[in-house]
């Protein structure tokens, strides 16, 4: 079966898409398992919508992550493939995806991510040391962006001097829009960026150290390192996804208890629920929304419905982590969700590196704010709330107010 419907334009520029994707994701996937719609960039891509459909695709071999697989070759000209920036390791297929992934987890391994729990929880109490006294905060800005910031820069190496100018360049290419001055100011973002990590790496060769970045240097995979343009590449790409979706699970999560004060108080008194609760923010509210993009290598099918080669495939994660076929009162946020195989991370080859570290900061820092800040609460109404509106869910400030200590 092929599809011929008139694309629907996903409403990004809709505030109220922006605080609530869900009712009009919900729609589409009512619509069927595969629906044409219009991407940000005015591009056509097709939304799967089901879990089962994404769940097999994001394992298909013959959609590839690679953005040259793509028909549309207006893609190569939006950001990161125009940009003058190497590919990164989400961006490629096996082989290439395979040795790099190897090489890095050779790195970044289970070990060392335990190994940060305490640190995690000092910075987590130096934070919130800073704003206890206060009675009021900004969650985001004030603790959920500095605390994975501060914890990422120390495992790759980054010095605390230097990074305010990296938050300030990725602000840019996160909550980037596509109208030409915008681009000129993202271009010149990811030139500073590669500029300022090529000189990085350049002094970690010189004076190497117990960091990520100085592992990765000397990482080998049976005699092959990863070379100028993958070292670059790599350290962008565990700089930026080592703090952004974690920024979003602390305050996506923390909002959700905020409006759902039952399932704050449950929480509260079983603190046993921390891990189950942090895998329920991932499902109802994930940190990327709507999905990820795939491209397939030859003529397919996905639910029965025939797609093009080379066709935009944007796998719909998070209204697929809301698909009833899967998940039991999907539209009901529950901490005591036990059955809960959510796609916020992916699947197989490329499932999130860092998920055990996101987690294990979540897990650190909600447990912290709900034991020091027993009466915390919103400071203003949940619809003033305000989210990004492209790609990744999340919020911009979340206000909150407490009583000092």
């Amino acid at each position: 079966m092929s599809m011929s419907q008139q694309p629907t334009v996903l409403p990004y520029d809709d505030p109220a898409f922006a605080t609530n994707p869900f009712p009009f994701l919900n729609a589409l996937r009512e619509q069927g398992p595969v629906v044409r719609v219009v991407l940000v960039n005015g591009l056509d891509a097709w939304l799967v919508t089901r879990y089962d459909d994404a769940l097999a695709a994001i394992t298909d071999p013959r959609l590839s992550s690679d953005v040259h697989d793509a028909a549309d070759q207006r893609i190569l000209e939006e950001p990161p493939a125009a940009e003058p920036f190497p590919r990164s390791m989400l961006m490629l297929n096996p082989p290439d995806h395979t040795r790099l992934r190897r090489l890095v987890s050779k790195a970044f391994t289970a070990r060392r991510v335990a190994e940060l729990r305490p640190r995690i929880q000092k910075i987590t109490d130096q934070l919130l040391d800073a704003v206890t006294p206060t009675g009021r905060a900004d969650l985001i800005n004030d603790f959920a962006l500095p605390l994975p910031v501060t914890v990422i820069s120390e495992l790759l190496g980054v010095p605390a001097d230097d990074r305010d100018g990296f938050l300030e360049w990725t602000d840019v290419m996160l909550t980037r829009r596509f109208d030409r001055p915008d681009r000129e100011r993202l271009a010149a973002a990811w030139r500073d960026m590669r500029t300022y990590l090529e000189r990085l790496l350049a002094d970690k060769r010189i004076h190497p150290d117990d960091d990520l970045l100085s592992a990765l240097i000397a990482a080998r995979d049976d005699d092959q390192r990863l070379d100028e343009e993958e070292l670059v590449a790599m350290a962008f790409l565990l700089l930026i996804a080592g703090y952004i979706t974690t920024v979003n699970l602390i305050g996506n999560g923390m909002v959700l208890l905020l409006t759902h004060p039952e399932q704050l108080r449950l929480l509260r008194e079983d603190p046993q629920l921390m891990p189950g609760a942090i895998e329920e923010f991932l499902r109802y509210e994930g940190p990327v929304n709507p999905g990820m993009t795939r491209f397939p290598t030859e003529d397919i099918e996905i639910a029965g419905v025939r797609i093009p080669r080379g066709a935009t495939v944007l796998l719909g994660l998070a209204v697929a982590d809301r698909d009833p076929t899967r998940f039991r009162e999907p539209d009901r946020f529950d901490v005591t969700r036990t059955d809960n195989p959510h796609l916020a991370f992916g699947h197989g080859l490329h499932y999130c590196l860092g998920a055990p570290l996101a987690r294990l900061e979540g897990q650190i820092a909600v447990r912290a704010l709900l034991q020091r800040l027993p009466d915390i609460a919103l400071a203003v109404p949940p619809g003033e709330l305000e989210w990004h509106l492209v790609g990744l869910r999340g919020l911009k400030h979340l206000p909150v107010t407490f009583t000092p200590s």
